[in-house]
């Protein structure tokens, strides 16, 4: 599989994730992104869920690695997303602000009280970019996600609670968890902002999804 870069320099990589590749290696042995880029050094410095596609940024030294870590840990380095869900939000702009519990066993996240025990804040903001009435599926929504917090599944599980899943995904769409059959979530990183290490001047990449359902509708 050929990888499609967006931009490189001496400092880092900005590659396009295909949708269903892991970011790096995992107890399935799969092919994944890193060993597919095969560079000297590779820093991973953000993380996209297997079945999600988009921009990626690497470190190709340990100067930036370390530079681009501080970055997000300081919540400097910005990611938009878009996404296609079920529904249309009540609201054409807003914020979702919930507490997030991981469950390891099965992989996946849900939406706690704040006092629980691992529970973790997250918060994202979404803007409703175009709705359509399909005859499938009902209304389905177009919406630009700006993540604040990375938690697991983040994205997934907030929306799904606020009543709005994402067309596709089997584990947070009661839809598609009941098909038989997989799906591709309808769930891209848009976009990524960040300052480069060296230039020390803030740089935008971006990606767009495939042209196929339901991202082809809109």
């Amino acid at each position: 599989m050929e990888i499609k870069i967006i931009f490189e320099n001496k400092d880092i990589l900005v590659v396009e994730k295909p949708p269903k590749v892991p970011c790096q290696s995992d107890k399935t042995s799969d092919e994944d992104l890193m060993s597919m880029i095969n560079r000297p050094y590779l820093g991973l410095i953000h993380r996209l869920d297997r079945p999600v596609g988009g921009v990626m940024v690497y470190a190709k030294n340990k100067k930036a690695n370390s530079n681009l870590s501080t970055q997000v840990s300081q919540r400097k380095l910005h990611k938009e997303y878009m996404a296609v869900v079920c529904g249309k939000p009540e609201n054409p702009k807003g914020e979702l602000r919930d507490y997030l519990k991981k469950l390891r066993t099965v992989n996946m996240s849900k939406v706690v009280d704040k006092d629980t025990i691992g529970a973790k804040q997250a918060i994202l903001e979404y803007e409703v970019l175009e709705t359509i009435d399909t005859e499938e599926y009902g209304i389905l929504s177009l919406l630009r996600i700006i993540l604040k917090t990375g938690r697991h599944h983040q994205i997934r599980v907030q929306l799904s609670n606020g009543g709005f899943p994402i067309w596709g995904d089997n584990k947070y769409n009661k839809t598609f968890v009941k098909k038989k059959t997989w799906t591709q979530i309808a769930l891209w990183a848009h976009k990524i902002t960040f300052e480069e290490p060296t230039k020390k001047i803030n740089s935008t990449f971006t990606s767009l999804p495939y042209d196929e359902y339901p991202w082809n509708i809109f």
